[in-house]
């Protein structure tokens, strides 16, 4: 299995020391369960971001009659200098 070194100050690894003691488990599982952790909320993030997307996009001409405000101008409608 692939392996990854990472470094931590003294007060970060004492840190993960007790925190692993208190629930009792390993350090190396503390570390790679906050990792996967992260990982998956990250995942979860993107396909929410990409569910939002489509919802916006399928419809979007009612965002626009609900917030005309908010259209960019079209193509030729920008300010003049």
């Amino acid at each position: 299995m692939p392996a990854l070194n990472v470094e931590f100050s003294d007060r970060e690894l004492e840190d993960l020391r007790q925190i692993a003691k208190e629930r009792g488990t390993s350090m190396k599982a503390l570390v790679r369960e906050a990792a996967a952790a992260d990982i998956a909320r990250h995942r979860a993030l993107q396909e929410g971001a990409e569910a939002f997307r489509r919802f916006f996009a399928s419809h979007a001409d009612e965002f626009a009659a609900a917030f005309p405000d908010d259209e960019p101008p079209a193509a030729g409608e920008g300010r003049v200098a």
